[in-house]
């Protein structure tokens, strides 16, 4: 048998529900997630304070990347769907805590949008390992 081209990379605390989705997969040195919520892993719910939100999905986002076997250093692109401009705040807190070095960070995008079931953000990123 020969091994998995693919390898699906599952977070605790972060699912899509009955959704036939994984959380992140790895293929050769390249990391995708999928989207990446501000689930309390407790509840599985989204969590209705809107920092606790933001703070949840940087730290999946760092556990995708450990899960895949890389680090933050990994990262290279995330695209953020954000409620509104106020929560900019907010994730440029968390990313200048997880990339401090202004000479090495990842590409960013951030989208301002509708998004529903009481989310105020919504990321998807891209690692690629060493």
């Amino acid at each position: 048998m020969t091994p998995r081209h693919r390898q699906v990379i599952d977070v605790p605390g972060l699912a899509h529900g009955a959704n036939p989705i994984p959380t992140a997969v790895r293929v050769g040195n390249m990391v995708f997630s999928s989207g990446i919520l501000g689930m309390d892993p407790a509840t599985g719910k989204i969590d209705p304070d809107p920092a606790r939100q933001v703070e949840r999905v940087f730290g999946y986002m760092r556990a995708i990347v450990e899960g895949a076997g890389g680090t933050t250093a990994d990262i290279a692109l995330v695209q953020f769907r954000i409620q509104g401009d106020e929560v900019r705040g907010l994730v440029n807190e968390h990313w200048l805590e997880l990339f401090p070095d202004e000479a090495s960070r990842p590409a960013r995008n951030s989208v301002v949008e509708e998004l529903g079931w009481g989310m105020v953000i919504h990321v998807m990123m891209t690692a690629v390992l060493k």
